[in-house]
C-alpha cells in the first residue's frame, strides 16, 4: 500500500515509490527501488526535498509511531498525487498516440521539421531584434514533437540529423528537442517531464542567437578568441531567458549547463558528476550528439554509429548511466547508420527492434565482393530464419556514397529542414 512519509522517516530497505517534487530535483535518475545502500538514503535526506511516497508491500512499513497517509495501492502514482492534494481522483489521462510505422510516421516528421525550422528561426529572428522572448509561445511545437516521438521516435530524430549545414543553428534546437524527449522515456520519466525536457533542449542554444554572424557562421574552425566568444552562449542565453516571458527552471537550468561534462572539464561552471542536475546530463549527450553527426560548414557529420562508438570512448564526457539510456533509446547503430554485414554485403539501418539492438532492420544494397550495386532489399536482423548479422560499421565517404540517405529514404520527404 502507498504511503506519504516525510523523508526523514526513510529507512533501508524501504521501497521509494515516488518523491513530492518536481522530478529534476531528486538524486536520482529513477525512483520505484527498494533502498539498499546508506548512500543513497544520504543523498535523499539532504536532497531538500521534504516528503515521499513509500509501497510497504514492496519495502519496510514505517515505524508504528510514524504517521503516514494510505492510500489505495496504485503502481502510476496518480492517487498519491490527488490524495495529497486533497483533490479528488483525477480522469485517467489520455492513451498515448497510437503506434505508427516508420514509412508513415517520416511523412508526418516532416512536416514537423518544417515547422519546427521555421519557429525557431522567428524565435531567433526575434531575439536579435532586441524582442523578448516568449517561451510558452514553443509549447505547441513540442507538443507535436512529443507526440511524433511516441509514434515512432526513430522517424523524427532521423530526419532532423539530414539538416544542411546552413540550417544548421534552428534544425540543432529541434533535433535537441526530439532527443531529449526519447531519453526522457527511455529514462522513464513522465510525460510532463518529457515535455519539459522537450522544451529545455528546444531553448537550449538560445544563446547564439545573440553570438557574432562572422563567428557563428564561419565556414571554418574558430580561432582561440573566437572560442572564448562562443563559450559565452550559455549565460547570454540564461539572460534572455530570465528576461523573457514563460521560460521553465528546467529550460534555465539547460541553457546555462548544457556544455558542463560529467568529469569537470566543461563550462560554464566546471561542474561534475551529479553536482548539476539530472536534465543538465541528459543535454549535453543529446547536444553533442547531433552536433557531430550533423554536417556544419566546416566539417561533414559523422556517420551516426561512428559518433556512438567515438561517444563511448571519450571516458569522463558524460554520466555513464545517461549515455547507456541514450544508446538503447538510439540503437546501436541508430538509423541512416553504414553497416557491413557478415555476408559481405552494405546495407544502411532503416528502422530499430526494440530490444535487439544489434539487431536492426537494414535495407542491402551493394556487394563488397562485386563491388557492385544490389536490388535493394528490406531486411530484419531479429528475425530467427534470418542468417546475416552486422559485423562493422562503415564511412559511407570510404565507400564514395556521397548521398546514403536515398537509400534509405524517399525522395520527397529527404532534407525536410530545407523546405518551406
Amino acid at each position: 500500500m502507498l504511503k506519504k512519509i516525510s523523508v526523514s522517516q526513510l529507512r533501508l530497505g524501504m521501497y521509494l515509490h515516488s518523491v513530492e517534487g518536481r522530478w529534476i530535483e531528486h538524486p536520482f535518475w529513477k525512483t520505484r527501488f527498494v533502498i539498499k545502500d546508506p548512500v543513497d538514503l544520504s543523498r535523499l535526506r539532504a536532497s531538500g526535498l521534504h516528503e515521499c511516497w513509500i509501497d510497504d508491500e514492496l519495502g519496510l512499513a514505517p515505524a508504528a509511531e510514524d504517521s503516514a497517509v494510505k492510500v489505495s495501492p496504485r503502481r502510476d502514482g496518480t492517487a498519491a498525487a490527488t490524495a495529497a492534494a486533497g483533490m479528488p481522483a483525477a480522469a485517467p489521462p489520455p492513451p498515448p498516440p497510437a503506434k505508427r510505422d516508420m514509412a508513415d510516421e517520416l511523412r508526418q516528421a516532416a512536416v514537423v521539421c518544417r515547422q519546427g525550422r521555421q519557429a525557431v528561426l522567428a524565435m531567433f529572428n526575434e531575439v536579435r531584434m532586441g524582442r523578448t522572448l516568449d517561451a510558452e509561445s514553443c509549447l505547441p511545437l513540442v507538443d507535436d514533437i512529443f507526440a511524433s516521438v511516441l509514434r515512432n521516435p526513430g522517424a523524427l530524430i532521423s530526419l532532423t540529423r539530414l539538416k544542411t549545414a546552413d540550417d544548421y543553428s534552428y534544425m540543432h534546437s529541434v533535433a535537441v528537442c526530439a532527443l531529449m524527449v526519447a531519453l526522457g522515456r527511455q529514462l522513464g520519466v513522465d510525460s510532463d517531464a518529457c515535455r519539459a525536457a522537450g522544451l529545455a533542449g528546444l531553448l537550449h542554444d538560445i544563446g547564439k542567437a545573440v553570438m557574432p554572424p562572422e563567428i557563428l557562421n564561419k565556414p571554418g574552425r574558430l580561432t582561440d578568441p573566437e572560442f572564448v566568444v562562443m563559450r559565452t552562449h550559455p549565460e547570454r542565453g540564461h539572460q534572455l531567458l530570465l528576461e523573457g516571458r514563460g521560460a521553465s527552471p528546467e529550460s534555465l537550468d539547460v541553457c546555462l549547463h548544457h556544455h558542463e561534462r560529467f568529469d569537470g572539464t566543461g563550462y560554464p561552471r566546471g561542474l561534475s558528476g551529479d553536482s548539476h542536475s539530472l536534465l543538465a546530463r541528459m543535454s549535453a549527450v543529446c547536444d553533442v550528439y547531433d552536433a557531430i553527426t550533423s554536417n556544419r560548414p566546416y566539417k561533414l557529420g559523422w556517420d551516426p554509429a561512428e559518433a556512438i562508438a567515438r561517444m563511448a570512448s571519450w571516458k569522463g564526457h558524460f554520466d555513464p548511466a545517461i549515455f547507456g539510456a541514450f544508446v538503447r533509446s538510439l540503437g546501436i547503430y541508430p538509423t541512416g547508420s553504414l553497416v557491413r554485414l557478415e555476408s559481405g554485403r552494405l546495407a544502411v539501418v532503416i528502422e530499430q527492434n526494440a530490444g535487439a539492438l544489434v539487431s536492426p532492420v537494414v535495407k542491402v544494397f551493394f556487394s563488397t565482393q562485386t563491388q557492385m550495386p544490389l536490388p535493394a532489399r528490406r531486411l530484419d536482423l531479429s528475425r530467427p530464419n534470418c542468417n546475416d548479422r552486422i559485423v562493422a560499421r562503415e564511412a559511407p565517404q570510404a565507400w564514395g556514397f556521397a548521398d546514403l540517405d536515398r537509400h534509405w529514404l524517399d525522395a520527397d520527404i529527404r532534407r525536410p529542414a530545407a523546405a518551406g
